[in-house]
């Protein structure tokens, strides 16, 4: 019995049911377990307060302006379906008196349409990157609390000793993080650059700006034997790795 709670507990079924992404069958089995055995039931509350402060850690706040656009594309569709009608009320007078004036509240009215298509695709390009966020997060929380994630500590070399991180690196999911807790200061003319070396390609994870959360997380290309790299570079980055600036590296 004891090895059927420990495959369980060590399986991911807890995370996903508190991110209500398991099947009709887990949902049964995982509130089964929790009704049945105490164990169950203390981790499945210790995630549930570990992604209650987590989410709050990590909270989206809702981007700038949106409501202001929603608002403003509202008042614009009103406003268009107003002037439509204005517009073919005034045509149907105006073609008795002179066939050309139609060219014009034509146009006003494609006008009109162009955009309201701006907004709308304004409007679905910020909830994409909002489902995004959610996504990225929900699956920081799955890393972070699954017993199967490995962490790894990563050191800076003499030529950067206070750089310190954590690596988090999830085989099962294939999921990888880094989180950068501290730079040394480097001149106005350089900055710190980061790269994953994965399945034989570099790849370019862009510039490490100034650690003003010291809990985020930034994404690592998951891959088999991976290596990360930090390095010091100009300032604007460059397109390949400077070998001997390199201050850090993980195998993962």
């Amino acid at each position: 019995m004891k090895d059927k709670i420990k495959i369980f507990l060590e399986s991911d079924l807890l995370e996903r049911y508190l991110l209500g992404a398991t099947s009709a069958v887990e949902t049964a089995r995982v509130e089964r377990y929790i009704v049945m055995y105490p164990d169950v039931r203390k981790q499945f509350e210790e995630l549930q307060e570990n992604l209650e402060i987590y989410a709050k850690m990590h909270a989206i706040p809702t981007p700038d302006g949106l409501k202001a656009k929603i608002l403003q594309r509202i008042r614009k569709q009103d406003l268009g379906r107003r002037k439509v009608r204005r517009f073919a009320i005034a045509a149907s007078i105006a073609a008795f008196l002179f066939a050309g004036s139609s060219y014009f509240f034509w146009n006003q009215n494609m006008n009109l349409q162009d955009e309201n298509t701006m907004v709308n695709n304004r409007i679905q390009n910020l909830e994409a990157d909002m489902k995004q966020q959610l996504e990225d997060v929900r699956n920081q929380f799955i890393v972070l609390n699954n017993p199967q994630t490995k962490k790894y500590l990563v050191n800076g070399n003499e030529k950067a000793r206070e750089l310190k991180a954590v690596a988090y690196v999830n085989p099962v999911k294939k999921l990888s993080y880094i989180n950068v807790r501290n730079l040394p200061n480097l001149p106005e003319d350089k900055v710190y650059q980061m790269w994953a070396e994965v399945n034989g390609d570099m790849v370019n994870l862009g510039i490490i700006k100034s650690i003003e959360d010291k809990d985020k997380l930034l994404p690592l290309p998951y891959g088999k034997n991976a290596i990360g790299y930090i390095t010091i570079e100009p300032m604007g980055g460059n397109p390949s790795p400077t070998v001997q600036n390199i201050v850090a590296n993980i195998s993962y």
